[in-house]
């Protein structure tokens, strides 16, 4: 964990870059500091993840909408604020990302954050041990 998951609709990968969003986001997270100067996220466990949606409907069919549904996933203990500060950072990332768009054509984004209890949590990795954080 941390993990963000980028669901959208495949229209617009004619008209965005979502590798370099991914990129973006993670560089995002990895950049947040708590109130001690500590990282937030681990540096190791930061995953991005971006999935087009090859059928969707949005809205009415009077047009041809686009959707970004984030949702970041991370384990329980930060304060409100730290994860205020995650969102914020990573809200106005991705409008910057999607700027360009807005002008072009309608286009909803949506960012959640969550903290949901596990009924299982397994890990298996050779890459946290790379990172000091």
């Amino acid at each position: 964990m941390p993990h963000l998951v980028i669901l959208y609709t495949a229209n617009l990968d004619r008209e965005t870059d979502m590798t370099a969003l991914c990129r973006e986001l993670a560089d995002t997270m990895v950049q947040q500091r708590d109130e001690t100067g500590e990282p937030v996220f681990p540096t190791g466990g930061t995953r991005v993840l971006a999935y087009p949606a090859p059928h969707y409907a949005v809205a009415d069919s009077q047009r041809d909408y686009a959707f970004v549904y984030l949702n970041l996933r991370m384990g329980y203990g930060r304060s409100d604020a730290i994860k205020t500060g995650a969102g914020d950072a990573l809200l106005a990332r991705t409008k910057a990302h999607f700027d360009p768009i807005f002008s072009k054509r309608h286009l909803g984004i949506t960012l959640q954050i969550d903290e949901g209890a596990e009924v299982y949590n397994a890990k298996h990795s050779n890459i946290h041990p790379l990172f000091p954080h």
